[in-house]
């Protein structure tokens, strides 16, 4: 990610976090309709997992430009989602819901620009769970 990249990346998510938990609640909603069965690997209450993905995504936007400090704890998320059956091949899915829900959740804001500054970051984030969890 470029710095643009990431100062894009931090004044949208500053646009979304006062709307976290409808913000969660359109992503729960997208992923479920791409893959319905994705929904069987969330045991917990959903509300709590809503809270938990805000604070995961709020967490690696602040830290964006300290990249480095992260990576650790991208990875063990990385390694702790195989132990919750999640594949490979899921993480495109959950990148797609994401843009979608930036895309209805920043409506006019989400720029071509923005776009592609969200899809470097959750690139970046998707790799190094990845990479940790499958060797991928």
């Amino acid at each position: 990610m470029t710095p643009e990249q990431k100062d894009l990346i931090q004044s949208s998510f500053g646009k979304v976090a006062p709307i976290a938990d409808q913000a969660a609640i359109l992503f729960y909603e997208d992923l479920f309709r791409r893959e319905p069965r994705l929904r069987s690997l969330f045991k917990e209450d959903m509300q709590e997992q809503r809270r938990k993905l805000m604070a995961m995504l709020a967490i690696a936007v602040a830290n964006l430009k300290s990249w480095d400090t992260i990576v650790p704890a991208v990875q063990a998320l990385g390694a702790r989602h195989v132990a919750y059956g999640v594949k490979p091949g899921d993480y495109e899915l959950v990148g797609a819901a994401l843009i979608a829900t930036l895309e209805k959740g920043l409506g006019d804001d989400f720029t071509p620009e923005v776009r592609d500054a969200w899809i470097a970051c959750y690139t970046a984030i998707s790799g190094e769970m990845l990479s940790a969890g499958h060797g991928v």
